[in-house]
């Protein structure tokens, strides 16, 4: 009898919380389906009913967006923004998270706690400090000026998932290279850095996801029309006194498509990559 109750009970429970996952799921699924209604709606079919599917499909709110927006170029300026971002990550970060890893004396540590620190400072303590520089140097609206200002938003977190991957990997094999005559250099691309696949993958896919999405950073260092990335465009929809809501949704859209697809094949590496640098070491 007892038995029996037991198995009922777990059953209920085990119901439960399937009902409960169900219900967080369709809550984040939701946003989405906001998006894709609006997009597809007429302005006068979203006045009168917000969150229905709408009676007849409205694609010219696509084409639309991208005239208004110049989404193309903005997809331009997107691309080679997170591309070069990711690349210059990659590279600075691996350097120096090497470095740091294989000296363990106060100097190098002192630079890995800068590093850590900077993760929990705001950009928009450095907001203004960083626009006054950039218009000193002239790369305010430019395409080099973003790509190095999201390189280093990002540095610091990327350096400690760094640091601690590179300490798993055993002096041993750069220490055989070393003696056979391999400078550091040449030890640490030709040695160290294909080692370093799993935690390289997982910071492509993060740093690119960041800068991507970007706003904040983008919105403060580029005005001009010609450098905007697609999180800019976005914006103009709305104005003082006017919003074009389902062309905004439309062009969200759009500029979701690229990155989603990039995060379907490269998701797998997120989680690995992320657990074997934060936990190891």
């Amino acid at each position: 009898m007892n038995t029996s109750r037991a198995t009922k009970r777990s059953k209920w429970v085990e119901r439960i919380r399937i009902a409960i996952l169900y219900a967080i799921g369709l809550l984040f699924l939701f946003p989405f389906y906001i998006a894709i209604v609006y997009s597809i709606k007429t302005p006068m079919e979203t006045a009168e009913s917000p969150l229905s599917f709408p009676k007849h499909i409205s694609w010219s709110n696509y084409a639309d967006a991208i005239e208004a927006s110049n989404f193309f170029l903005a997809l331009r300026n997107s691309v080679v923004t997170t591309s070069a971002t990711v690349a210059l990550t990659i590279l600075v970060c691996s350097m120096g998270a090497y470095v740091i890893a294989r000296n363990n004396n106060r100097f190098y540590t002192f630079f890995y706690y800068l590093f850590m620190s900077s993760i929990m400072l705001p950009f928009q303590v450095l907001m203004f400090p960083l626009y006054k520089t950039w218009a000193d140097l002239h790369i305010l609206n430019t395409l080099p000026g973003l790509i190095t200002s999201l390189t280093g938003v990002q540095i610091g977190y990327f350096c400690f998932l760094y640091v601690g991957f590179i300490k798993t990997v055993p002096r041993e094999l750069e220490e055989s290279a070393l003696l056979d005559g391999a400078s550091r250099y040449r030890t640490f691309f030709s040695i160290i850095f294909p080692l370093l696949k799993p935690i390289n993958m997982t910071i492509i896919v993060l740093s690119a996801l960041g800068a991507w999405n970007d706003f904040v950073v983008s919105m403060v260092l580029v005005q001009k029309k010609a450098v905007s990335t697609l999180p800019l465009v976005q914006f103009q929809f709305f104005g003082e006194y006017t919003s074009q809501v389902n062309m905004a949704f439309a062009a969200i859209i759009l500029s979701m498509i690229p990155i989603m697809i990039f995060y379907g094949f490269a998701q797998r590496y997120i989680i690995g990559g992320v657990t074997a640098g934060a936990v190891k070491g």
